[in-house]
């Protein structure tokens, strides 16, 4: 115990220790010189780095079962290590200090055929706003809510979390709220505003997430992320926080807004839909569905088509009369209040030449709707009552 301060010798190492540079933090540092995505590490193979959506070798020699398990090991902490001795996988945050810059990286490591291997994912350093991210209008506006459920569905690397990043960023700069984050693991570290922000993250901060949603709703939050919706616990925690009055926001793998529905059920019982349906129509304001694309505009890497559902009476009715298969409909029918479909978002990038029809084309869920937005006919809606 250090007498002066009242501080232990063990609280104040876990608290002030800078860690010392790994050999792995080379190529961390390569795939930010080359301004990638992502870093793949596989024995047998070089080390690769996706930039711009493609996948490229660095050019060095293949990496072989000793030297990675050399890169990799010593990266993880006690308890990392223990899940990934359990679990074959373990998920975490890493940083690196570049010129001065502490940069953060998404972490997996993981086994495949006997062997270790990593995918790491590069966080920006500063979180982007919405005008630099093209998203739709309307995303401002689901900022305004004060309390409710917003989720963001896509697969991985679909840019989800950037997305929430910039929402929780225009809520800092317009707003004096208390944001709260629960992740697993930190991502974006955000600078201070107008809110105030506590970013906690599972396994450093605290020790699992229903501790640390206990402990959220006595720190007076106003904003909660909530981050990947994956179990049932999840959820109905998070649906809890936004009926007592928190705006929550969350991610969830699901390929489109109307489909996050049966998503969510899926994680339940069949005698508890009914319960379920009603706390969605209730409680959710917005599902927002994203892809990243690859743009054409050689300013701009990649671009989200987004689509856009919010939960307006209509759509609120047929959630609770289980009539999913009729909100796509809802959708394009509410464009007037900001909805949108993947098609409708598709044709505006290529509108705004910022993807070509080749690409908008391959990913159209409907491409004979696509194309007739493409040459300005306008598809009459069904009636949906």
């Amino acid at each position: 115990m250090n007498a002066e301060d009242g501080i232990s010798d063990d609280l104040a190492e876990r608290f002030l220790k800078k860690r010392q540079d790994l050999e792995i933090d080379k190529l961390f540092r390569a795939l930010v010189k080359l301004e990638g995505s992502d870093l793949h590490l596989k024995v047998g193979r070089p080390p690769i780095i996706r930039v711009h959506g493609t996948l490229r070798s660095l050019d060095r020699d293949a990496i072989g079962a000793e030297e990675m398990v050399k890169l990799i090991f010593p990266m993880m902490d006690d308890r990392n290590r223990q899940i990934f001795d359990k679990d074959g996988g373990a998920d975490f945050a890493y940083t690196v200090d570049i010129d001065g810059i502490v940069w953060r990286f998404r972490v997996n490591v993981l086994q495949q055929l006997g062997n270790v291997g990593l995918v790491a994912r590069r966080v920006n350093n500063f979180v982007p706003e919405f005008s630099g991210l093209y998203l739709p209008p309307v995303m401002e506006s689901l900022c305004k809510f004060d309390q409710g459920m917003i989720l963001l569905a896509g697969v991985t690397g679909s840019g989800k979390s950037t997305t929430i990043a910039s929402m929780l960023n225009w809520i800092n700069a317009n707003y004096r709220k208390h944001i709260l984050t629960l992740e697993d693991p930190i991502e974006f570290v955000f600078t201070e505003n107008k809110s105030l922000i506590n970013q906690r993250e599972i396994g450093q901060d605290v020790v699992d997430f229903h501790i640390g949603m206990k402990h959220a709703v006595r720190e007076d939050p106003d904003i909660i992320l909530v981050g990947e919706m994956r179990d049932e616990e999840t959820f109905m925690t998070a649906i809890h926080a936004a009926e007592t009055g928190h705006l929550v926001f969350g991610t969830i793998h699901a390929s489109s807004a109307p489909t996050t529905i049966g998503r969510i059920l899926d994680l339940f019982p069949d005698s508890m839909h009914g319960a379920l349906r009603s706390a969605i129509a209730s409680n959710m304001k917005a599902i927002v569905a994203q892809k990243l694309l690859k743009s054409i505009n050689p300013d701009v890497g990649r671009v989200p088509t987004v689509e856009v559902m919010t939960f307006t009476s209509m759509v609120q009715k047929l959630v609770l009369e289980k009539q999913d298969e009729k909100l796509p409909d809802a959708i394009r029918i509410g464009a007037d209040v900001g909805m949108q479909d993947f098609t409708m978002s598709l044709k505006q990038l290529v509108d705004d030449e910022l993807i070509d029809r080749q690409t908008a084309m391959e990913v159209a869920p409907n491409r004979d709707a696509l194309k007739m937005a493409l040459k300005g006919i306008e598809v009459k809606q069904p009636g949906i009552i």
